[in-house]
């Protein structure tokens, strides 16, 4: 199920009735009446692990329109703030740029509160580590990506490499934590302690950093919303000394793959980084 994710502030004003609309300003989901989405509260937006699921919304209509066209009649039954609270609001979230000819997506929907008796809730949490790591050599530049995961007694329960064609360094270490994810959700992990070396992942998933590279947005957004599907996840940066397993096997594959095996070459998988 897709998701949304709200300001702690915003999600409240839902879960009241005072508000069945959402504005997005650069939203790329693919969103269409009808669909069901998880409503997400980021009650400390630095903080993922304090995100909570609130409801479910049924979409019932998209209107996109210039910010200073909005009339009342597209918001029925809310309160249409006067165009210069609008532009302070949105200037907080999406920058300076943001002014009256920009576009602006209003999503209205039903919804229905989420129960807080559930079946996840009455099943015994399942804990688990997840260690990732990627890399490229040349940025953009053969790439790789590897992932372990293991139970809270540091036994290995899953550890997988795979070579990912030509990427830069950042892609790459989102892959890795896009399938280590995928991982720990297939095995019904319930809460997850994520590390990885790379500073600039864990910021922007803990919401620190601003993801203002444009190749990344879209793997960030799909990691982003396999963490909501998590009861509790915490992000973790650690040295590459602690991310050793990972990370051999992100050079492993590298030395194969640009053949640097034959040479005798072990040099490291990175060689710069990217932009945010």
């Amino acid at each position: 199920m897709k998701s949304l994710k709200l300001n702690h502030e915003f999600a409240q004003a839902v879960l009241s009735g005072a508000t069945r609309s959402t504005w997005r300003i650069n939203d790329d989901k693919d969103l269409h009446v009808n669909d069901n989405i998880s409503l997400i509260d980021k009650i400390d937006p630095l903080n993922p692990t304090t995100w909570q699921p609130i409801g479910i919304a049924r979409i019932t209509s998209i209107l996109e329109k210039q910010l200073g066209n909005v009339t009342a009649s597209d918001v029925p039954g809310e309160k249409l703030k006067p165009l210069k609270d609008l532009l302070q609001e949105f200037r907080t979230y999406y920058g300076p740029q943001v002014d009256a000819d920009t576009p602006v997506k209003i999503i209205r929907f039903d919804f229905e509160k989420q129960s807080h008796i559930s079946v996840a809730s009455s099943q015994p949490a399942l804990e688990m580590q997840l260690f990732t790591d990627g890399g490229s050599r040349g940025n953009p530049g053969p790439s790789a990506c590897g992932y372990v995961l293991l139970d809270m007694k540091g036994q290995v329960l899953v550890e997988k490499g795979l070579a990912l064609g030509i990427t830069t360094n950042n892609q790459a270490e989102y892959r890795s934590l896009k399938l280590g994810l995928e991982a720990a959700l297939a095995k019904k992990v319930t809460v997850l302690h994520v590390f990885m070396d790379s500073m600039l992942v864990i910021g922007q998933m803990r919401g620190s950093y601003k993801v203002r590279n444009t190749d990344l947005a879209p793997l960030y957004q799909a990691t982003q919303d396999l963490a909501a599907k998590f009861t509790k996840i915490t992000f973790t940066h650690v040295p590459r000394e602690r991310n050793k397993r990972a990370d051999a096997m992100v050079n492993e594959i590298l030395n194969a793959q640009v053949g640097d095996r034959a040479s005798g070459f072990r040099g490291p998988k990175r060689s710069g980084s990217s932009g945010h």
